[in-house]
């Protein structure tokens, strides 16, 4: 195997030992400073460890948009308001106009970073003093950790250069990209089931450090990933049977690998149970408190997906954005993802109820956080009643302030019928959004058009920016930063993968492998049945499979894997029938993202060669 490296691999290792990165490897060291006399003592080599989470820490799960990566451009979210001349990268596919070529150089470079840390574990391995066991689960996390650095890397830009040396002062002008097949065969596969023979089975409370429960979990999505590249199904039998490891282990009582699936749904989310979350197979918390934080960036960007999935309901006036309620459940700052029509609509029920993990996912309401009162402008604003002049909410009871209603919510039609005159402010999904055209509605037709406001149909649709908000990110649990400027650090845990996905995964490959089969609609049935949802009798199809995952798993940081997987983003076909407001953008090379221009500069001609199809 050819090795190459990278000139954005010298990174937060080097530099946080104080070392020169450079071109030349022959200027003098006169403080006789190497990684090798690291290496030799415990705590030297323990250190070498723990870089290998810094890049995972700054830059995914949690901080720096790793979330619009990861959810965004998919069909289960809009921009808000449906908007579509911001962030168009992460939400619109550039919204049809030239890439953006540099939006993706932070995790480029984290990607290399952290897989250059964990390289110099290993490449180091032998000189640290160790018994063999102690050496080889500090080994285990290295390799677990690089495995999981390249399957981001793959997942976002395909073949990329592969390398298994540590970072050095080389420069690579002329880096040969490896196949997808072959980085899952030479690095991803072989480490994570290094991890999973030498990671310990740790305990819930156990955070970032990865355990066998990990390893089998990550194990069973690469495999199941291949479906990208590889038509022959090669892998998927691997998948399903690390899946079903873990499966067997929560139904037994989690004795081998410590998982668990939660009885119920609500406990999934509940705030008791996030920082030792039975149902985690993986989890990362950061620390914040005056003597330091997890994040370079600060203590107020550590865990902020609560912040994303909020709608804009400071538009009205009885709440506002302050301290008091930030740090309360609930109380997150408005957002930038908007359900899409379709994500909404994939819980109605048969019967035409709403799936339990609905209300229990996303916040419909909210109580006045100031004291209000309707005033003229606002009536006329959102086409209220005269009758609501003058009427007020108050913050000391708690006044009900905003309240979405669904069709098919139980009072839907009592609420629908009075919400021009209610006190508080009643959003219609049907004034929202539009089931035929599967969108939002862009433009409202007023009942009662007074100013500007019309009635043809013309008049913005100021409704579109209150919509169901995700919920499953809320926390109450914070370090407080700087109170003035509403500055806390969220000190939950981010989920990263949990036992519920990996049933889900075990009936897709089972699908693959043997079609509509009772185990595998047993599967999709475990997950439903436990959220309190209807099960389903009919012929498991992948369709089937897709929409289950987006009701269980939106909002978690895979619905882009799934698309790609799944064959969903090798044309518009199936964006066009699911959010086809996103589907006149799409290409089907940018289920690719763009190589960093600021990298590709550097390289032999600009790099023109080493970008992906339809960036250059």
């Amino acid at each position: 195997m050819k090795k190459i490296v990278h000139y954005m691999m010298l990174g937060v290792v080097l530099v946080s030992f104080g070392t020169i990165s450079s071109c030349s490897l022959e200027e003098e060291n006169p403080s006789g400073f190497t990684m090798d006399a690291i290496a030799k003592t415990k705590s030297g080599y323990q250190t070498l460890v723990n870089q290998c989470y810094f890049a995972f820490e700054r830059l995914f799960h949690g901080t720096n948009n790793w979330v619009t990566l990861t959810e965004g451009d998919t069909d289960l979210w809009t921009y808000v308001g449906n908007q579509s001349n911001t962030y168009t990268q992460w939400f619109w596919y550039f919204g049809g106009g030239s890439p953006t070529l540099d939006y993706m150089a932070s995790w480029w470079n984290a990607a290399y970073d952290g897989i250059g840390s964990c390289n110099l574990v290993i490449t180091l391995a032998h000189l640290a003093p160790y018994s063999e066991s102690e050496l080889n689960y500090r080994l285990a996390q290295a390799r677990f950790m690089r495995a999981y650095y390249y399957f981001m890397a793959v997942q976002q830009w395909g073949g990329v250069t592969l390398t298994t040396e540590p970072p050095s002062g080389a420069l690579g002008f002329e880096p040969e990209r490896a196949s997808q097949q072959q980085i899952y065969e030479e690095i991803i596969f072989p480490d994570l089931l290094f991890a999973l023979e030498h990671l310990e089975k740790g305990t819930d409370a156990l955070n970032t450090i990865p355990t066998k429960k990990a390893a089998l979990g990550l194990l069973a999505k690469a495999y199941l990933q291949t479906l990208e590249w590889d038509s022959s199904k090669k892998y998927v039998a691997e998948a399903l049977k690390y899946a079903e490891m873990l499966i067997n282990d929560a139904e037994a009582g989690g004795a081998t690998y410590g998982a668990y699936l939660y009885p119920t749904y609500d406990e999934v989310f509940a705030q008791a149970n996030n920082q030792a979350n039975k149902e985690a197979l993986w989890k990362h918390r950061w620390y914040a408190g005056p003597d330091g934080h997890g994040s370079s960036n600060g203590n107020q960007n550590l865990n902020r997906n609560h912040e994303f999935f909020y709608c804009r309901y400071t538009d009205f006036g009885a709440r506002v954005d302050i301290q008091e309620s930030r740090i309360t459940w609930g109380g997150n700052q408005p957002g930038i993802f908007m359900p899409s029509q379709h994500l909404l609509n994939l819980f109605v029920q048969s019967d035409g109820s709403l799936d339990p993990r609905f209300h229990k996912s996303f916040q419909t309401e909210w109580s006045a956080n100031q004291d209000y009162t309707w005033d003229q402008g606002t009536v006329e604003k959102y086409d209220r009643d005269n009758s609501v002049v003058g009427k007020a909410l108050k913050k000391e009871t708690s006044d009900l302030a905003i309240k979405f209603i669904m069709p098919q919510d139980a009072n839907y039609a009592v609420e629908s019928a009075n919400k021009l005159s209610r006190s508080y402010l009643v959003i219609d999904y049907k004034d929202v959004y539009d089931d035929t055209k599967k969108n939002v509605k862009m433009n409202y037709a007023y009942q009662n058009p007074r100013g500007n406001y019309k009635a043809d149909g013309t008049s913005d649709n100021l409704f579109r920016y209150f919509y169901p908000s995700l919920t499953k990110f809320n926390s109450s649990n914070w370090y407080v930063v700087n109170a003035s400027s509403r500055r806390n650090g969220n000190l939950n845990a981010i989920l990263i993968m949990r036992t519920a996905e990996i049933y889900l995964l075990a009936a897709e490959a089972e699908f693959y492998l043997n079609g509509s089969t009772s185990k595998a609609l047993g599967y999709i049935n475990k997950v439903r049945t436990r959220a309190g949802a209807k099960p389903f009798t009919e012929a498991v199809s992948l369709r089937m499979i897709l929409d289950e995952r987006a009701r269980e798993l939106c909002g978690e940081s895979v619905r882009f894997f799934d698309l790609k997987r799944t064959g969903m983003l090798k044309d518009n076909a199936y964006l066009q029938s699911t959010h086809p407001d996103l589907a006149q953008y799409f290409k089907p090379e940018y289920a690719l993202r763009p190589i960093p221009k600021s990298y590709t500069d550097i390289l032999k001609g600009g790099g023109a060669y080493y970008q992906n199809p339809g960036y250059n």
